[in-house]
């Protein structure tokens, strides 16, 4: 793409290169990106700034691969798992920045990872009117 030039007057040139835009879109992102990493690092930093590990425990695979950790900190974070090549299962803990203790426990395995906590948003209800449809269709199968 050929760049295109412009001159408004000879004190203000103005001057659009098509060849750069993306190269200046992706400029501004990564300003973006840069800046809201440093606003969460001092973010971060203010709240755990004097957190350090009070408890931990590690013990590598073994030949079969099984393995487990746990660690706690003193700003109330506690972390532990287990596993095997099979799959894992855990737990966390923290207090977040609005004071609200937010635990979740989890299996990974062959299907996948499945979080359980009381603050994880569940599904609404299924209205009467749907299961009343499936149990009809599921009894009243299309005739082939």
């Amino acid at each position: 793409m050929a760049a295109i030039k412009a001159t408004a007057s000879e004190d203000h040139p103005i001057s659009l290169d098509l060849d750069n835009l993306g190269n200046y879109k992706m400029f501004k992102l990564s300003l973006c990106l840069l800046a809201a990493l440093m606003l969460a690092n001092v973010h971060a930093d203010n709240i755990n700034r004097d957190a350090v590990i009070t408890r931990e425990d590690s013990v590598s695979a073994d030949p079969e691969g099984n393995y487990n950790y746990a660690f706690e900190t003193s700003n109330g974070i506690q972390v532990q798992e287990a596993g095997n090549a099979n799959g894992n299962t855990g737990s966390f803990s923290y207090i977040s920045p609005e004071g609200e203790s937010i635990a979740v426990t989890y299996v990974a395995d062959e299907n996948g990872y499945q979080p359980q906590g009381a603050h994880l948003p569940t599904p609404p209800p299924i209205p009467e009117a749907i299961l009343r449809a499936l149990e009809y269709n599921a009894a009243h199968p299309p005739q082939q």
